[in-house]
């Protein structure tokens, strides 16, 4: 695993979205637990939002090749419509946050690249949260992975419907398969090495949410 690291100093934590409500035989959870396992392998720490369904499939994935884990989580006292804290999602390290707009900027602060599976009004606010911060902070962004080719409908609708530029469409990546996450995520890493951080850089002065 730290061979795997060597010369990969940009990109190291990366995050997973996606349905809380799948069931293990269901093709989304097996999709996750199977690029979880792939990603963990290659020494990178797996981040998810400590519940159920496509992020209890990621610590799993990353548990098969004893890769790192990091859940953000948040206890819905006053929010009973939210998934909460899943007890059979164990991870290394769990980070706990108040309330759902906490526990999802913390998400974001603690990874360098989300994939975002399928899922519902939950996932679409992650979607459009990270696709946000990518234009804010374009040229030191996060990019994200969509995986599944049902996305390629949606964004081309939002595309067509909505005033969305070529900068902003350039932030993430659309991958059909499992085989192909990785060597996205390599591209990623290739991007943010040429990028130009000096001292001055407004930019970077925000390192929570820029790479």
């Amino acid at each position: 695993m730290e061979e795997a690291l060597k010369g990969r100093s940009v990109i190291r934590n990366i995050a997973f979205f996606g349905d809380a409500n799948v069931p293990e035989s269901d093709p989304d959870y097996k999709h996750a637990f199977n690029v979880a396992k792939r990603v963990a392998a290659e020494g990178y720490t797996i981040v998810n939002g400590g519940g159920p369904g496509i992020m209890v499939a990621a610590t799993r994935g990353a548990e098969e090749v004893n890769g790192e884990t990091i859940s953000v989580t948040f206890d819905p006292t006053n929010a009973p419509g939210f998934e909460g804290r899943y007890l059979g999602n164990v991870v290394d390290t769990e980070i706990t946050t108040t309330n759902y707009i906490e526990r999802m900027f913390k998400l974001m602060e603690h990874a360098d690249v989300y994939i975002i599976f399928r899922g519902g009004s939950g996932t679409l606010s992650e979607f459009g949260t990270a696709w946000v911060l990518a234009n804010l902070y374009y040229g030191h962004h996060k990019p994200f992975i969509l995986f599944g080719d049902f996305w390629r409908e949606i964004v081309d609708t939002l595309s067509r419907n909505m005033n969305i530029d070529e900068k902003e469409m350039s932030v993430f990546k659309i991958v059909g398969s499992e085989e192909k996450v990785l060597p996205v995520i390599h591209h990623f890493e290739h991007q943010a090495r040429g990028k130009d951080h000096s001292e001055d850089c407004r930019v970077c002065m925000d390192s929570a949410f820029t790479l």
